[in-house]
């Protein structure tokens, strides 16, 4: 057996699984599965921005795989394509060329179009200007600064680059000053609720929901990683929706 591919394999379903958004103990776990179901003891370590593999082979020769994860966002497809793959490859170990190339299908997942994307901001940031006590017109207030906010979350990596802190400063002061632009002219009444429910859409729920769930299971440094990026992301929002509306009481 060619346990330099069947590491390779073990570690690019753990990137994936990573660049989906999985949780730490998902990613090990999977992992570790994969390659016992193989035949090997493997060891993992898995941080949010880097997976380490290391096996030992029948002749005692160990081998180890570092890779480093990229920032990324959330797949839910993908990441049930990867869970699903796991189940049937440790149900069933197929030959590792086959199992790679089962791998490689993982990436055909299905991409929807920019402007479903930008409808689906849309809709959620006018749900919750609703949520948060808005009437019909700031609910269309709403639903116009989430098309913009999506716009500069999809298009606007040019811009902003892939400073997490300075883009969701770009984003937030997009929104407060769109939304302070819909009031003024009369479009919008509630400022703070069009406000809340367009930033909703950049709250990082998910990283906080992570970042306790790994805490609690006594992977300290990953969650302690993953809050950090929760307050970083929720002083950009503060500081970016701020400034335009301080600045807007004296214009």
């Amino acid at each position: 057996m060619d346990y330099d591919k069947l590491l390779n394999l073990g570690v690019e379903l753990g990137r994936r699984l990573m660049e989906s958004g999985a949780e730490i103990y998902r990613v090990e776990e999977s992992v570790e599965r994969l390659l016992k179901a193989y035949g090997l003891d493997p060891q993992i370590f898995a941080i949010p921005n880097c997976l380490i593999v290391s096996v030992t082979t029948p002749q005692g020769h160990p081998i180890t795989r570092m890779c480093r994860i990229p920032a990324h966002g959330t797949d839910i497809e993908l990441l049930e394509r990867c869970n699903e793959l796991c189940r049937r490859l440790c149900r069933d170990p197929a030959p590792v060329e086959e199992a790679e190339r089962m791998m490689e299908q993982l990436s055909n997942c299905r991409q929807f179009p920019s402007y479903v994307l930008l409808l689906g901001y849309m809709m959620t940031t006018g749900f919750f200007a609703l949520f948060f006590g808005g009437g019909f017109w700031d609910c269309i207030s709403a639903a116009l600064c989430g098309m913009a906010v999506g716009g500069c979350i999809l298009y606007g990596q040019w811009l902003t680059g892939s400073n997490i802190f300075f883009c969701t400063v770009v984003q937030a002061a997009v929104a407060a000053v769109l939304a302070l632009v819909l009031v003024r002219i009369g479009v919008g009444q509630n400022l703070e609720a069009i406000t809340i429910g367009t930033l909703m859409v950049l709250v990082p729920g998910r990283a906080l929901t992570n970042a306790m769930r790994e805490i609690m299971a006594g992977d300290i440094f990953s969650g302690l990683n993953r809050t950090a990026e929760v307050l970083l992301v929720a002083t950009a929002m503060a500081l970016g929706t701020a400034i335009p509306l301080v600045l807007g009481q004296y214009l």
